[in-house]
């Protein structure tokens, strides 16, 4: 029995003085965030949260995510982390699937009202039964009338708790995916789930007690920045310096500043720092202190590894899961060298393996080179979506969980992402991967960023379009682009149509939104 705030309560004990979260300013010791913490769970028992009963957070990457995190955890609650962009009607969708009992919500400001939209959510939810606004500034009223502030209902609290233990494998986080088909679903993970990717991490990281200063601008809402840095940075007691929004030349601001030793982002962030290295900047000194950098959420063009590595000098590692494999499933080797473009092979205590994505039977492929889609079994496949036997059941079974990603795997087990199997694009009869498209667009001058998908077509079913960012200033135009790309692919992989704009939509934790462009 264990329960996972142990990693924040056992860094308290050991390192107490050590600054445990830093934002501007501001510099939180371990155990301030621990006392903190105590706080937050002495106030959920006595309004009657009891254990396994569910508490949704929204809040930014400040302080007071960790601290009312591991609080819900302490009183051996769920914790339901929500997307700091959700709607009022969004909000209350989530507050009702996952039943929840109790809401903390971070007021936000005029262009990110979460604390109008997060209020307007759970006054549609008639099973919610606490509402905590949480203020920048905790002597502030809360700019709701009638709603109660996180320092209001903190007061007289005691800064000791002794934490729940509940069993390993009980309920401990429900993250929700990011519904790109039909309504979101609840990805319930637990204790033990959470706690081994955290260690895991860790361990391919090289991690060391008390040493590493982490710059962390992935949304602690996801599960790639609150296991990856928050669970795993906490565990051996990291700093992390918050970032609450990413600003390419605000975090390379911070990376020389508070000399960080590790990064880890989206592509789109990697490519933002790359892009923010003015002649002021002192590259040499980032360069000196940064000893891991890390990559995932989405597939790492070739190119911006190749940048990286010769700007600071050190490899992005690459990783690949997802919310229901907490998230961590591969990993490059800590033993052998990376090898650009592969997500790597399965992390300590999981298996991979591809099956025929068109089969009923999950029928095994075998042999190098073959594409298929990516099965997953081990410590950190979910407990099931939550409340949802039939979806757990379409992509669980017997242990294995079906990723719906198309991948492939060399002779030596090494993963590389294909595409996902809804992006794939389908022309004139031949299965055509954007991925691999972006990955030789990236390599001409004039383009910064791309992405690539279907449109429909009368004759061929699907065309493929790119959609591109170009490099400042460059005069290419669409149809050089187009003449360039068809010297360089396959006639039926070449991109007939190119549009050229100023920004993608992305998601809040940096990914393209490529249903957006379509």
């Amino acid at each position: 029995m264990y329960n996972l705030s142990i990693v924040l309560e056992d860094s308290a004990r050991h390192y107490p003085d050590r600054d445990a979260v830093v934002l501007g300013d501001l510099r939180l010791t371990y155990s301030a965030v621990n006392a903190f913490a105590n706080q937050v769970a002495n106030l959920l028992v006595s309004r009657g949260i009891r254990p396994g009963d569910k508490v949704a957070l929204s809040c930014p990457n400040l302080p007071y995510f960790p601290v009312v995190y591991y609080g819900i955890l302490k009183a051996g609650a769920v914790v339901v982390p929500l997307n700091v962009l959700l709607k009022g009607r969004e909000v209350a969708y989530h507050l009702k699937d996952a039943e929840a009992k109790a809401y903390f919500c971070f007021q936000g400001s005029p262009e990110l009202p979460m604390g109008e939209e997060g209020h307007a959510g759970f006054a549609q939810t008639e099973t919610c039964e606490h509402f905590f606004m949480i203020t920048a500034d905790l002597a502030a009223p809360s700019p709701i009338e009638g709603t109660e502030t996180l320092a209001q209902a903190l007061a007289g609290m005691e800064p000791t708790f002794e934490s729940v233990l509940p069993n390993e494998t009980d309920g401990a986080v429900i993250l929700y995916t990011s519904g790109t088909t039909g309504q979101p679903k609840g990805a319930e993970l637990s204790h033990s789930n959470l706690m081994l990717n955290a260690m895991t991490c860790n361990r391919l990281f090289g991690a060391q007690p008390a040493s590493d200063v982490h710059l962390l601008t992935l949304p602690l809402f996801h599960s790639f920045g609150s296991t990856v840095q928050m669970n795993a940075g906490f565990s051996m007691a990291a700093t992390l310096v918050l970032l609450p929004r990413f600003d390419a030349h605000a975090a390379v601001g911070l990376m020389q500043s508070e000399d960080i030793t590790f990064f880890a982002g989206v592509p789109t962030m990697w490519w933002g720092l790359l892009g923010a290295l003015s002649d002021d900047v002192d590259v040499a000194r980032i360069a000196a202190n940064l000893r891991v950098a890390v990559s995932g959420g989405a597939s790492l063009p070739v190119e911006i590894i190749r940048q990286v590595k010769e700007r600071f000098g050190v490899t992005i590692l690459e990783g690949y899961g997802l919310s229901e494999t907490s998230p961590v499933a591969t990993f490059s080797d800590p033993d052998r060298e990376p090898r650009p473009g592969s997500i790597g092979i399965p992390i300590w205590g999981v298996e991979c393996k591809l099956i025929d994505p068109e089969s009923l039977d999950w029928e095994p492929l075998v042999g190098a080179d073959q594409v298929g889609e990516i099965a997953i079994r081990g410590h950190n496949i979910m407990k099931g979506y939550y409340n949802r036997p039939d979806a757990t059941a379409e992509v669980m079974r017997d242990g294995w969980f079906r990723t719906g990603d198309l991948a492939r795997r060399d002779e030596d087990g090494f993963y590389y992402i294909v595409d996902r199997s809804k992006d794939m694009i389908i022309r004139g009869g031949f299965n055509v991967y954007p991925r691999e498209i972006e990955e030789v667009l990236m390599t001409h001058p004039a383009v910064s960023m791309a992405a690539v998908i279907g449109v429909p077509h009368d004759s061929h079913g699907e065309e493929v379009k790119a959609v591109i960012i170009k490099s400042a200033d460059d005069p290419i135009t669409e149809s050089e682009m187009v003449a360039w790309a068809k010297e360089q692919m396959a006639a039926y992989k070449y991109p007939r149509i190119v549009e050229f704009v100023e920004t993608l939509p992305m998601t809040a934790t940096g990914k393209i939104l490529k249903r957006e462009l379509k």
